[in-house]
């Protein structure tokens, strides 16, 4: 062990320039506006098998809305002592668009270094993950050092809008690959102080609402159906929905579900033009108590209260629906594991949690795999100037490492 984390701790070069290398290679969804992760797959594929890495399947994912006809899903692992059971990190290749150009300081697409601090989008969400998973394998490489267990390394597709066609695709498709007794690390979910470990998620589902009236010229109000004004009144129905559900549960933060109206599509060009149709879009995060039919049922009397109000034709379209995974149970393995290492690296004290929701970890818990979440991250994924630790890099492959050897 000492051997691995002296190696660890010559890599910081390294972690820049594998940061700046994924991050140059856009890995966007065709949701996203993009034509998904095959030119950065392609990049892992030559880089796994540069450093030694002689086990890799890249398993294809048929889709039809990007160019290739397929999202890539890489699978690579080094041979433990006991071949029968493998400790799998997880991450995933793809990432969100960088949003508003304006709000960043630098290029999205080009990492910058300020320290410690790499800056670009994805560095957090999931390249972090990735580097620390990669930076392990190349470290028991060059150690000559044999795991206790196999040591898996997943790069999955399709993360950032459902995991149909990634971990979802591989746990259906490709299930033979995972043994019952083995432990599962999702590294993309975590704060600075590296004390969260996460074991649950909670419901989540997007909603689509278009609310449908008359455009005509603002002068002339009363010739048309203004559309802004009810959806206006059904988001703040929408609000409503926090106190009605309003369980709470000590393992998640927030505690309670929430609800909340984010994306909404352009109406009108012009300011003197009334709006005949509105289109806005709802993210809800259900805690699992609660059956998400239950939910959409009363938005859809919201809808229905809104049209007999003002007239309008409102309708829903599920974007996306994800009832919870049952949880990691706080005795299993591979949380015990993870928190035992987790405190040998960072001397802290870590604990278990629940969190919003649409990690990696629950297509692997529904099929009954105890997986755990967890990365020191500066918790700014998504957001202009996403940036990641290099030293946080470096100290969660040592994390991975100690599972592996412990």
């Amino acid at each position: 062990m000492d051997a691995l984390f002296t190696i660890l701790d010559t890599q910081t070069e390294a972690v820049v320039d594998l940061q700046t290398k994924l991050t140059a290679i856009p890995a966007l969804g065709p949701k996203n506006g993009g034509d998904g992760e095959k030119a950065k797959a392609e990049f892992l594929l030559s880089h796994l098998k540069n450093i030694g890495i002689k086990d890799v399947r890249e398993l294809k994912a048929p889709d039809s809305e990007v160019s290739c006809g397929y999202r890539p899903n890489i699978v690579a692992v080094l041979p433990g002592k006991n071949t029968e059971r493998t400790m799998w990190v997880i991450s995933h290749i793809d990432v969100v668009p960088p949003g508003d150009l304006k709000l960043w300081n630098s290029d999205p697409y080009t990492v910058v270094r300020d320290g410690d601090t790499l800056i670009g989008r994805g560095v957090e969400d999931n390249q972090q993950g990735m580097v620390s998973s990669l930076l392990t394998a190349q470290a028991l490489l060059e150690g000559g050092v044999t795991p206790e267990i196999n040591f898996g390394m997943i790069f999955v597709a399709d993360e950032e809008t459902g995991n149909t066609l990634g971990i979802n695709y591989l746990v259906q498709e490709h299930g033979d690959i995972f043994g019952k007794d083995d432990l599962f690390l999702v590294p993309d979910f975590g704060e600075p102080n590296s004390e969260m470990v996460e074991i649950a998620e909670k419901s989540m589902f997007w909603l689509k609402v278009t609310v449908e009236g008359k455009q005509c010229h603002a002068s002339t109000p009363n010739q048309g159906l203004n559309t802004l004004v009810p959806t206006a009144a059904l988001i703040l129905k929408v609000k409503q929905l926090e106190q009605i559900f309003d369980a709470e549960n000590p393992l998640f933060d927030p505690p309670c579900s929430t609800f909340e109206p984010t994306k909404k599509d352009a109406n009108v060009e012009n300011v003197n033009t009334i709006p005949g149709r509105d289109v806005f879009y709802i993210d809800s995060r259900v805690l699992p108590e609660y059956d998400l039919d239950v939910i959409l049922a009363k938005i859809k009397e919201y809808g229905v209260e809104v049209e007999e109000e003002y007239g309008v034709k409102v309708t829903f379209d599920v974007v996306m629906r994800e009832q919870a995974a049952p949880p990691t149970p706080e005795d299993s393995e591979v949380v015990q594991k993870a928190i035992k290492s987790i405190k040998k690296v960072y001397a802290n004290n870590p604990r278990p949690v629940g969190v919003g929701g649409g990690t990696v970890a629950a297509g692997l818990r529904r099929k009954g795999h105890n997986a755990v979440v967890w990365a020191t991250l500066n918790h700014n994924a998504h957001q202009p100037n996403e940036s990641a630790s290099i030293k946080s890099t470096i100290g969660d492959a040592k994390v991975i490492a100690d599972m592996l050897l412990s």
